[in-house]
């Protein structure tokens, strides 16, 4: 297990107050890669054309240690990683309350389905394989997503024993389920009228097979072992519609899965973790009375 540690660089984030570390997710080489991918883009602080998925470490705050990692899949409609408010924000907020974050580098549309799905559940063996090394326990392992993120992370917590996750590698025999889950305003369904359509493009691709589309609804694909999972949307979201949570909520309850899930009036979408945009802006308030309730946090 000290061999993938090896891999590890170092470096400080900006703005960040605990020292990262950036962990390659395919050290035996990326499945599928592209012969030639070009570089990775960075606009602002969005990234695309991802080809080396990675993983950004934020140590637990030393002060409050929780035993538990949550890994962060950024938004982006699978087309770019919203890696600062959907990613770096959401890791230091977990960081604080002794929650050992991992933010997801993960491929996008330019390999489509399942190139995300490999890379988020090959992000939760990691984790767990080496979780000793991390100071967590390997049953404190969670996903956490926006938007297109939070596709991801609740196809992590539903597709965990997909075979396209597995690549042969020895990390296959560690097992790639959630312990919980956190989606804030998800994309979920890919199937109208709720369904988010540039995620569906980005991943499936314009003309995809209508069971495909099925298969990747994710309300579709809950069952008993899909790990307790808290939910916030708003009304007025005019992105991603409120009912994406509100299916994924219900097929919870038919499996009689631990869920909870926030509804605000008014916050739009992609508000990530900021402030002034009324009663939503408390939502990170309400995960953290969940994850303490379900004492994952102290």
């Amino acid at each position: 297990m000290r061999t993938l540690l090896l891999t590890i660089f170092f470096c400080v984030a900006a703005g960040a107050q605990a020292q990262t570390a950036v962990i390659p997710l395919w050290p035996e080489g990326v499945p599928n890669a592209k012969a030639d991918p070009g570089p990775e883009r960075l606009n602002g602080d969005f990234i695309s054309n991802v080809s080396q998925p990675t993983l950004t470490y934020y140590p637990a705050a030393t002060d409050r240690p929780a035993r538990t990692a949550v890994i962060i899949a950024p938004g982006g409609s699978y087309q770019f990683l919203a890696v600062d408010h959907e990613g770096r924000q959401y890791a230091q907020w977990l960081s604080s309350l002794g929650v050992a974050a991992f933010v997801l580098k993960y491929r996008l549309a330019d390999y489509g389905h399942p190139a995300p799905l490999q890379d988020v559940l090959r992000a939760v063996r990691t984790v767990r394989a080496h979780a000793a090394d991390y100071g967590v326990a390997p049953d404190r392992v969670g996903v956490m997503g926006s938007s297109a993120g939070g596709h991801l992370a609740a196809s992590a917590a539903t597709l965990f024993d997909d075979p396209a996750g597995r690549t042969g590698a020895a990390l296959d025999a560690v097992s790639a389920r959630p312990d919980f889950a956190l989606l804030v305003y998800p994309v979920i369904t890919l199937l109208p009228p709720a369904a988010h359509e540039g995620s569906r493009y980005a991943l499936l691709g314009a003309n995809p097979a209508p069971e495909m589309v099925k298969a990747m609804s994710l309300e579709t694909r809950v069952g008993p072992r899909t790990p307790p999972t808290f939910l916030v949307h708003a009304q007025d979201d005019g992105a991603v519609p409120v009912d994406n949570s509100i299916l994924f909520f219900q097929a919870l309850t038919r499996a009689h899965v631990p869920a909870e899930m926030h509804l605000f009036e008014r916050g739009g979408h992609g508000i990530g973790m900021g402030a002034g945009h009324g009663d939503i802006s408390l939502w990170p308030k309400r995960a953290e009375e969940w994850l303490r309730d379900r004492k994952l946090i102290q």
